[in-house]
């Protein structure tokens, strides 16, 4: 599943490639809405919140998509082909005279009153690279149910948006935390907080493929702090990494 520093990034190109042009293509291509059309409107601005993306339009209008597992949203200039997919897979094409941008395999795509996006967002924690981020908030988030595993309350948007799985198990190693004892015998459990807020700072700027982890998806391969071969195990039926020496029991 896309991360809150992926999710950022396609904001950042969304709202570079479409803000302040005028629509003069729009098609969505979800049931519900396939008969709106935003064509005509300008684009004021594209917001991530979380896992989230808020593409706002003139007239009080937002349209409101989630990457889910496999989503993505691509920005291709007017006369370059679209190569995100096969065309099936397509769920939004939003144009410009400039650029267009293509959302595939979308988990969500609704259009929404911007004044209603609340309804979509109200519910998740601090967004850990969003202007509003409230680290007191999200550590009271995490605390508010001391009994439950590390891992499972990161991944919980609730408490703050935006980790996923590779970045839990990142922060959990950045703060010597086993990602299976309970949030509430942790040591120091702020800086779990303060690791994924690093974390996905310093990757929102680098691509997928060039993440700095420690980590996930080094199964076997060695701790950068000690060389104890790194360990993968499932919670909550996701690949979980940590390293036996550095992050003690509980073991799963």
């Amino acid at each position: 599943m896309p991360e809150g520093d992926t999710v950022w990034r396609a904001a950042r190109a969304l709202h570079t490639a479409l803000a302040g042009g005028v629509l003069v293509r729009c098609d969505l291509r979800v049931p519900r809405f396939a008969t709106s059309d935003l064509s005509g409107r300008a684009v004021l601005d594209v917001t991530p919140h979380g896992k989230h993306l808020l593409t706002r339009v003139e007239g009080g209008l937002t349209l409101h998509s989630h990457l889910g597992m496999e989503g993505a949203w691509k920005v291709y200039g007017t006369d370059r082909r679209w190569g995100g997919g096969p065309p099936h897979e397509i769920r939004a094409v939003l144009g410009t005279g400039s650029a267009t941008a293509v959302g595939y395999r979308l988990k969500v795509l609704e259009l929404i009153r911007t004044a209603q996006e609340e309804r979509v967002v109200g519910h998740l924690g601090p967004d850990l690279l969003g202007p509003d981020w409230d680290a007191a908030t999200a550590l009271s988030n995490l605390l508010a149910d001391p009994a439950r595993p590390v891992g499972e309350a990161l991944l919980d948007q609730r408490n703050l948006a935006g980790v996923g799985n590779i970045f839990k198990s990142e922060a959990c190693f950045v703060a010597r935390a086993n990602p299976w004892t309970p949030v509430g015998e942790v040591r120091e459990p702020e800086r779990l907080v303060d690791a994924a807020k690093r974390l996905l700072e310093l990757n929102k700027r680098l691509s997928s493929g060039s993440r700095r982890l420690h980590v996930s998806g080094r199964r076997n391969l060695p701790c950068p702090r000690c060389r104890t071969l790194i360990r993968k195990a499932p919670q909550q039926d996701r690949p979980t990494y940590w390293c036996p020496r550095c992050q003690p029991s509980p073991t799963p």
